[in-house]
């Protein structure tokens, strides 16, 4: 059976969760239950990032240890699952035994391209990076927007160096596809630009003792993103070197990881850089997704604009929430968020456009009766939407194949309005059961995206496969009333 393995990055845990990880997850859910339901075998992984400094300071601001602050957070990000119907398959969180012995492991694995040296540099604690002083925009991390912090101590270095011309092979040949084009390229410009070693610990002393102790060397803690990329590999059994890893890591050629382009540098460059100073595979695909804006701002839990995924699946229902950040933001560019849009975008498009469509045409079916023996004016546009649909999603393309769904919706009630069967012509059964077939096909594309209202529509239009009669004689409720 073909496998897929489907990852997000693992998210800083110094706050709760906001709509901006949302919308990542709910991509990588998307992706993992459309292969399911190609049949393929699918390892659905995320997770929490606890031993960054942003986690150590905003322990200190409540003034509680560390170990509160995380294991608190992590619960939140793990109650996503049910807030936001998500199909993960297991949840890693980097304070976890096989997450430290994984990447203590992985550390050794590229010892010989590890080496110490006493090292001055700009420090941002947001984005656990240094940064060179014409990465900086008028002095301030370009991320953050705050003057980073100089640091000078003895710390670990990766010979990213030594990798330069095969990263640029990889990623020029597709050998690690990374999607879009324009991040591609931004990977390609920063390898041409020259790559430098780069640090990959910190003195225990300036981590407050928190994170994960270098292999022989318990003054120094491992870099975050040093030990937070080999999640990927610790959830599978890296460290015990497990038929989950052989299965899903070694030995299989679709693997995806799905991040914010932030952090595309740390996935596209040094991840592929330590696989393979450790010599093992590389992962096949990145897929990388901009930014949710908020009123034209990037959502950032530093800048304090962020929307609580909790409250406004409690005020507008989860499927409601995932239709909007799937259809409303590009797939790959940022972005914006504001209440206004989002119930515009509800009620035109659920409201009027599927949940009318279900009630409309269960109400007639009720009235008039339905007949399923002639497709010939449907199957084509199903079959055009089929291909569409299926074209963009291997794309990564979450909108334009939400979009023909919704073009399959519009091409319903142009049907409906030129057939008008409540006239009851002696076309109307058949009609009725053509739009029954439709929404057949509607429920079944959008079970990937919205779970909910797929089970519902199947629900509502069951037949029984003797009589043909509603299985369900009292019609349901409606699927989005207005707002």
């Amino acid at each position: 059976m073909k496998k897929l393995y489907v990852s997000t990055a693992v998210p800083y845990v110094n706050s709760s969760p906001h709509l901006g990880f949302a919308l990542e997850i709910i991509q990588a859910d998307v992706m993992a239950r459309y292969h399911r339901l190609l049949g393929e075998e699918v390892f659905f992984l995320t997770g929490t990032d606890e031993n960054s400094l942003k986690n150590i300071q905003a322990a200190e601001k409540e003034e509680i240890s560390t170990k509160k602050l995380v294991d608190r957070n992590a619960k939140k990000f793990y109650e996503l699952k049910k807030v936001l119907n998500l199909s993960f398959d297991d949840f890693i969180k980097t304070t976890e035994k096989r997450h430290i012995k994984g990447a203590q492991k992985l550390w050794l694995a590229c010892k010989k391209d590890i080496y110490k040296k006493n090292y001055e540099g700009l420090y941002c604690v947001g984005c656990e990076e240094f940064y060179k002083e014409n990465e900086l925009e008028n002095g301030l991390c370009p991320e953050h927007k705050v003057k980073p912090e100089l640091v000078e101590e003895e710390n670990y270095f990766f010979r990213l160096s030594k990798y330069q011309n095969e990263l640029k092979k990889i990623i020029e040949q597709d050998k690690v596809k990374i999607i879009p084009q324009t991040r591609k390229n931004e990977v390609l410009s920063f390898i041409n630009s020259g790559l430098q070693d780069f640090c990959i610990s910190r003195s225990a002393e300036r981590g407050h003792g928190w994170g994960i102790s270098v292999p022989g060397d318990s003054s120094q803690i491992v870099w975050t993103w040093y030990d937070a990329l080999s999640n990927y590999i610790n959830a599978l059994g890296y460290a015990d070197n497990s038929k989950k890893f052989q299965e899903f890591w070694r030995k299989n050629d679709n693997k995806l990881h799905i991040i914010g382009k932030g952090i595309l540098r740390f996935h596209g460059i040094y991840w592929i850089a330590m696989l393979l100073s450790a010599k093992l595979s590389l992962p096949n695909t990145i897929f990388v997704h901009g930014y949710l804006t908020s009123e034209g701002q990037k959502m950032s839990k530093s800048l304090g604009n962020v929307i609580d995924p909790f409250e406004l699946v409690e005020k507008y229902r989860t499927d409601a929430v995932r239709y909007f950040l799937l259809r409303e933001i590009p797939s790959a560019e940022d972005g914006d968020f504001t209440y206004e849009k989002f119930e515009q975008r509800y009620n035109s498009d659920l409201a009027s456009g599927i949940g009318n469509l279900l009630a409309r045409v269960r109400v007639m079916a009720d009235g008039i009766g339905f007949k399923e023996n002639n497709l010939k004016t449907v199957e084509p546009k199903i079959k055009e939407t089929r291909k569409n649909y299926k074209k963009a999603l291997e794309g990564f393309k979450f909108n334009e194949a939400l979009k023909s769904i919704w073009d399959l919706i519009s091409f319903c009630d142009k049907y409906i309005e030129k057939e008008k069967p409540w006239e009851k012509k002696e076309n109307s059964p058949q009609v009725l059961g053509n739009l029954l077939i439709v929404l057949d096909n509607i429920a079944e594309l959008l079970q990937p995206f919205l779970p909910e209202t797929s089970d519902r529509i199947i629900k509502e239009i069951a037949r029984d496969k003797k009589t043909g009669e509603f299985v369900n004689k009292k019609r349901g409720k409606l699927l989005f009333p207005k707002i």
